[in-house]
């Protein structure tokens, strides 16, 4: 029996001008990495867990919200595990966490985001909009992923042993 030939993007998803102008340059920067990130892995979708490593990577100030080295070094491990065995269970998988509903403004299937992912987006937009900046940053959507217990950075953190919740709590309250 021939198992089933997995579905390779060929192109990364589709950007969205009328977010993206909405982003800081890094944050700019971050959903780019993520998007590579996605097309390399062979995913059909930009997952919240492609947006945390990206993050993770490119930007001090949440790698500082996250905590001491070890604790960073224990997120990425995951992360970077997820082609070669942690994660392999998502492959082939739309994230959707269920605590969102699946519809949204931003059209997540269409658009190349899961729908955990673009309601994270949309949320970190949001936050901006109601601190008072014209653009979001990677702390926005950082809040904004740990709002989601069920979201598949949520799922890194915790194995990491990072409280998302309180993550998100604390940052909310600087």
């Amino acid at each position: 029996m021939q198992s089933p030939v997995p579905w390779v993007p060929q192109q990364p998803a589709a950007t969205r001008p009328e977010i993206d102008a909405r982003l800081t340059a890094e944050l700019a920067s971050v959903v780019a990495s993520a998007r590579r990130r996605a097309l390399r892995d062979g995913d059909r979708q930009i997952d919240t867990a492609h947006l945390l490593h990206s993050l993770i990577e490119s930007d001090p100030e949440v790698r500082a919200a996250l905590g001491a080295g070890p604790q960073i070094a224990r997120v990425l491990g995951y992360l970077v595990q997820r082609s070669i065995g942690y994660g392999l269970r998502w492959q082939g998988s739309v994230e959707d966490s269920g605590t969102v509903p699946v519809v949204r403004a931003m059209d997540a299937e269409a658009s190349g985001w899961s729908p955990s992912a673009a309601a994270a987006m949309e949320g970190a937009l949001a936050r901006a909009q109601l601190r008072g900046a014209a653009r979001a940053g990677g702390i926005d959507l950082l809040v904004r992923l740990a709002a989601d217990p069920e979201c598949r950075a949520v799922q890194v953190l915790r194995r990491a042993g990072v409280d998302a919740e309180l993550l998100g709590g604390r940052i909310a309250a600087e």
